[in-house]
């Protein structure tokens, strides 16, 4: 499928987004533009960056080496936990559309909330962002349910997007719920459990069966969902395998199949300390 083909969500705006975005968080070392610009060829427009992943600088390079437009692209970073003060907040911003080399932020989250900077002084920075007219769409990450409606209660503009771990073995019930009742689209990172889900025998059979991989069946799962995801790979066969989802659609018995998977409880990334009041 081609970019200009590949489905999209509606944000609360009126904008929209593609379903399925480029992660630059690797587990391990740096990232290369040519990685990501391997992922721009693949067909993605959608990039996701952030101050705290040390990525910018890469994801900007693709971006002028790819040669397509800048309107085309939806361009993710976000501000760290350490950063939420107005003053850093305010600087995290100008150093990532410097690493960038980027005039404005599609859209511009908050990384993980922070126990001693409550939404009510974190949030009001990131609307700024937005009304001054460097970032188009704000979003937080990581938050939960009770952080998620301060959010809201506080920010001077519409938070259109959360992103928060999502895969088959984590279930996220509540915090997928509270979402759409704010209007938010949701935005799984960690989508394919960084690796964990490729002996599942659930997921196995069913990729089995549609001739498909355990990655594609676990994006296929989220994108039907109406959820967006952001999966990573350095391998550029492995890029455009994850990028070709599209073409085929799970049966309403195998989403179900794979929906029971969340018993396992299983959760990627997990700084507790971080999230006042605990995970929902």
């Amino acid at each position: 499928m081609t970019a200009s083909a590949q489905p999209s969500m509606s944000l609360s705006g009126g904008d929209t987004m593609p379903m399925l975005g480029f992660g630059t968080s690797p587990l391990t070392g740096g990232m290369s533009a040519e990685i990501v610009l391997n992922a721009l060829k693949a067909g993605y427009r959608h990039l996701d960056t952030g101050r705290k992943y040390g990525t910018e600088e890469a994801v900007g390079e693709a971006i002028r080496a790819s040669g397509i437009a800048r309107g085309e692209l939806f361009v993710v970073t976000k501000v760290s936990h350490e950063n939420l003060r107005p003053a850093d907040f305010a600087r995290s911003v100008e150093q990532s559309l410097k690493a960038l080399r980027l005039d404005y932020i599609d859209l511009l989250m908050i990384h993980w909330p922070n126990p001693d900077i409550p939404p009510s002084v974190a949030v009001p920075p990131l609307a700024k962002a937005k009304q001054q007219g460097l970032a188009r769409h704000i979003g937080v990450a990581n938050f939960n349910t009770t952080l998620l409606a301060e959010a809201v209660r506080v920010s001077p503009e519409p938070i259109e997007v959360l992103q928060a771990e999502l895969h088959p073995f984590l279930d996220q019930g509540k915090l997928l719920a509270a979402a759409r009742q704010h209007g938010m689209a949701f935005v799984a990172h960690c989508p394919l459990a960084r690796g964990r889900m490729f002996t599942d025998p659930v997921l196995m059979e069913i990729a089995k069966t549609r001739g498909r991989s355990i990655a594609q069946v676990a994006l296929r799962w989220l994108l039907q969902q109406n959820i967006a995801a952001i999966p990573f790979s350095s391998k550029p066969e492995r890029i455009v395998e994850n990028f070709n989802v599209f073409g085929f659609e799970l049966s309403a018995d195998e989403m179900a199949r794979i929906s029971e998977l969340k018993s396992a409880g299983m959760r990627i990334a997990n700084p507790v300390e971080r999230v006042a009041g605990g995970w929902d």
